[in-house]
């Protein structure tokens, strides 16, 4: 088995110091993740986005999409006559979908109670128990809109109903939509709401309570988890405070390991799809202008920067788990300076410098697949290695830390001597140079928190 041989001249800014650190690298050999278990790029990398998404500015960032569509859009109340695609909103969804559709997206419809759940709804219980049977013709009567449009692909049947969604009644009104969905069309994909293996909260189901029977696990086809890299409470400077996707002192990743093991173990045939995960990253006027708990909690977003490198260092994390998709949140902001308000890939509508990051992570890793990992160092560096039949191999290596850290790489071997070197977009037109020197039959680069890519000949 040959290798290669890294040597990290690592310069660590914050400080001005310098540590020399060798790793010994494997190099050949068969990776022990299955080619045929790991999505091509194109197939995984998805948007959250809204009614007023815009598929002709995102088409470039990827071909998944995910809407938030509330059931009182498409009805005034459960039991009431059910006109879909045309519906109590005025909104005909076979316009709204068939653009996504026309131009290339593959859709899931997050079905959401909004105004007929918690806590909008005091008497949400009766209102369900009484109209289950509509439920299932609901599921229905959506499923066929949806299907005989070829507007979407799979429906998602609650968004994060969490505690405070009567848990019971929850997986009786599952249950019942998602038997209309099958019904109608058996190869629409039916999704969890957001679950978690943890006890229900605010925001998550518990996967051993809610998802555990024989009668709902035939139902769903994937699981839905939302993810978000928060500090722990200990460690957090203000409420919402958020850390770099590879922090060993935070749960983001572990949380989704721990989803993967329940799957495992209970429901190896269900795909996991990450369904959020983000970043804020608002203007200092906005940051200016804080109002509220925000203000004086201190909450702090990412700069722009740090956006775009962790959200592509997100997706590169979770493609090396045994996760079949994952979507962005969000497509746009307003730029407020709240959590949630400001992690638009765009910000009214014109790009910041994730949605430049993420694109070309779609355009350069599209038609590759995970192949193996080759390094995972904390606090020192991340190698991933990608195939392509056709193209051959490309490497992604960066510092996985949060604190400005660059270093120089020197490659002693590697797979060819014909590659092209790519740094990290953030803005329009050709990607950044990285600065490198070859030297026999060495290539020395310089490597920091912005993913830099090789792609071999």
């Amino acid at each position: 088995m040959s290798s290669f041989l890294v040597t990290i001249l690592a310069v660590r800014f914050q400080r001005f110091f310098t540590i020399l650190v060798g790793v010994f690298l494997a190099f050949a050999g068969i990776s022990s993740v299955a080619l045929a278990e790991k999505p091509l790029i194109r197939d995984f990398i998805g948007l959250n986005g809204h009614f007023h998404f815009k598929p002709e500015l995102y088409a470039p960032t990827c071909r998944l999409v995910r809407n938030y569509h509330n059931i009182n859009w498409d009805v005034a109340t459960p039991g009431d006559p059910i006109n879909f695609p045309v519906c109590v909103n005025k909104v005909n969804w076979n316009t709204v979908y068939g653009a996504w559709a026309r131009k290339g997206f593959d859709t899931n419809v997050c079905l959401m109670f909004g105004s007929f759940g918690p806590p909008h709804r005091k008497d949400y219980q009766k209102l369900w128990r009484d109209n289950l049977n509509w439920a299932e013709d609901y599921g229905y009567e959506v499923a066929r809109g949806l299907s005989n449009g070829s507007l979407a692909t799979s429906i998602e049947i609650g968004n994060e109903p969490g505690v405070e969604f009567d848990d019971l009644l929850f997986q009786d009104v599952f249950t019942r939509i998602a038997k209309g969905v099958r019904r109608a069309d058996p190869e629409m994909k039916i999704i969890t709401c957001t679950a978690h293996l943890a006890q229900a909260d605010k925001y998550h189901k518990d996967l051993r309570e809610t998802f555990a029977s024989p009668g709902i696990q035939e139902l769903f086809d994937v699981i839905s988890v939302h993810v978000y890299s928060e500090k722990l409470e200990k460690d957090q400077a203000h409420p919402w405070e958020r850390s770099y996707p590879e922090d060993p002192e935070i749960d983001y990743l572990t949380r989704v390991k721990d989803v993967i093991a329940w799957r495992d173990a209970h429901v190896p045939e269900k795909e996991i799809w990450i369904t959020e995960f983000g970043y804020d990253a608002c203007t200092d006027r906005a940051m200016e202008r804080r109002e509220g708990w925000f203000e004086k909690l201190g909450w702090m977003g990412q700069t722009e920067l740090q956006q775009a490198q962790w959200l592509v260092r997100s997706l590169l994390c979770f493609s090396a788990l045994e996760v079949d998709r994952s979507y962005i949140y969000f497509y746009d902001d307003k730029d407020k300076a709240s959590v949630h308000a400001a992690s638009g890939l765009t910000r009214n509508f014109e790009p910041k410098p994730a949605y430049w990051a993420v694109k070309q992570f779609y355009e350069l890793l599209g038609e590759y697949r995970l192949n193996r990992v080759i390094r995972e160092e904390v606090g020192e560096l991340y190698v991933y290695e990608y195939i392509n039949d056709v193209s051959g191999l490309l490497w992604v290596l960066w510092s996985p830390t949060g604190h400005e850290r660059s270093y120089n790489l020197t490659l002693r071997q590697f797979p060819s001597r014909k590659f092209k070197l790519y740094g990290m977009a953030t803005t329009d037109g050709p990607a950044p140079s990285v600065i490198h020197e070859r030297v026999g039959q060495s290539l020395s680069l310089e490597v920091g928190e912005s993913p830099v890519y090789v792609r071999f000949d």
